[in-house]
């Protein structure tokens, strides 16, 4: 049994002093972080690469009303053939 000293208990005063120990710590530490721009440019990459990786290559959508298009007889002329080929020597640069 621990009796009290001089009228103090020592593990109250022991305890007392560990808590303002503990707190005084606590609030003189942050934390902080720091991100790098490599760092950034790297998570929009994935981000972009898990995009691209979920949405499909082919519209099916799209396919299928360009081939309704392709079946009308009346919707092939020489300027929709024109229209398409400048649209597509575009796309490589040409």
């Amino acid at each position: 049994m621990i009796d009290k000293i001089g009228g103090v208990n020592p593990l109250n005063k022991l305890q007392n002093l560990r808590k303002n120990e503990n707190t005084n710590r606590v609030s003189n530490d942050s934390d902080s972080i720091h991100v790098s721009d490599e760092a950034i440019e790297k998570a929009e990459a994935y981000y972009l690469q898990k995009i691209a990786d979920e949405t499909p290559d082919v519209r099916a959508d799209r396919v299928a009303e360009v081939k309704a298009k392709i079946k009308d007889p009346s919707y092939l002329s020489d300027a929709v053939i024109q229209s398409t080929a400048e649209k597509i020597m575009t796309s490589f640069g040409l």
